[in-house]
């Protein structure tokens, strides 16, 4: 009998551990990626659009919608957007152009503006606010560059390796930057000269796909199969049997979310005590960003027209 009931519990414990969505926000295609701001959901797609909804009410409040393009055999088809980000009341996107170029766009007062043509032949993968006036930019090439709105031209480059760029994160200070890369190690750029700070190796030991940070704290998510996490004095990997393709951090560092598995569902778990918490269980394609709210809700989205909020608490 006590078997039986320790059974029961056990049963009971892993069930209560997977975790549904609340809710599920339909998007205009699939999803790049995901920005959250004053409670509004900016949500990149690629399909030429970036869907802005109000978290409260659920309801979709706008639609950025970028301008066609023409493919390499002259179809016009719509125009993927790779990043998004938002400052006060303007947002920046990195959008698909012509002939396999990227642009940019702010948008601002119901107004589309070009800050970065094809003509530049760039291959920027992605852009992010320092402040209201200068961007960090991301080349495919791996060169990072920071960027003057105002004046409009570049105040410092640096091509960080000679490794595939995969993506970076800001601290919340935006005073560094941290670049992961095909090599599986990261850079620390400093924001203010485009200066390499430091170097985290040893737990990736191939392509990153994906890097977060938080309150000191890092995260990646590794074709390895690893999701690393670098503390101050503590750093290690929690291992996936699949490829990892997204990975999230809470605002304070301490719970993390990583695509674990073949279903595509996220494992969470506490950064400082590596325990285990929940599985949260829905999603259909390939993950494509964790963006966490606070300690006990997120963001998640995949490769589908689906971005589902989970409360986890």
């Amino acid at each position: 009998m006590k078997l039986l009931i320790s059974l029961l519990f056990c049963l009971s414990f892993l069930l209560s551990s997977e975790i549904k969505p609340t809710h599920t926000y339909l998007t205009s295609g699939g999803v790049t990626d995901l920005v959250l701001k004053d409670n509004l959901l900016y949500i990149a797609t690629k399909t030429g659009t970036i869907d802005i909804f109000d978290t409260k009410s659920s309801e979709l409040l706008k639609l950025i919608k970028v301008p066609k393009i023409k493919d390499f055999l002259g179809d016009t088809i719509d125009t993927k957007i790779y990043s998004v980000d938002v400052i006060n009341n303007k947002v920046l996107l990195v959008s698909q152009g012509e002939k396999g170029y990227r642009s940019i766009f702010e948008f601002e007062n119901n107004k589309l503006t070009p800050v970065i043509s094809v003509d530049k032949k760039m291959y920027i993968s992605k852009a992010k606010y320092i402040n209201k006036d200068q961007i960090v930019l991301g080349l495919l090439g791996n060169r990072l560059f920071l960027y003057d709105l105002i004046q409009k031209k570049i105040l410092w480059e640096n091509q960080v390796s000679q490794s595939k760029f995969s993506d970076f994160a800001l601290n919340k200070e935006k005073s560094k930057i941290i670049i992961a890369d095909e090599s599986g190690s990261l850079k620390q750029i400093n924001t203010k000269n485009g200066k390499l700070k430091k170097i985290y190796s040893g737990v990736n030991v191939d392509n990153v796909f994906q890097v977060d940070i938080k309150n000191g704290i890092i995260i990646t998510a590794g074709q390895d199969r690893r999701c690393a996490i670098y503390d101050k004095f503590n750093q290690y990997y929690k291992k996936s049997n699949f490829l990892i393709y997204s990975a999230g951090l809470s605002p304070s560092g301490e719970i993390a979310g990583f695509a674990n598995n073949e279903d595509n569902d996220i494992s969470i778990f506490n950064t400082k005590t590596k325990k285990d918490l929940y599985t949260l269980k829905g999603h259909k394609m390939t993950l494509t960003k964790i963006l966490f709210k606070n300690e006990n809700e997120l963001f998640s989205s995949s490769d589908d027209n689906e971005v589902f909020y989970w409360k986890i608490n």
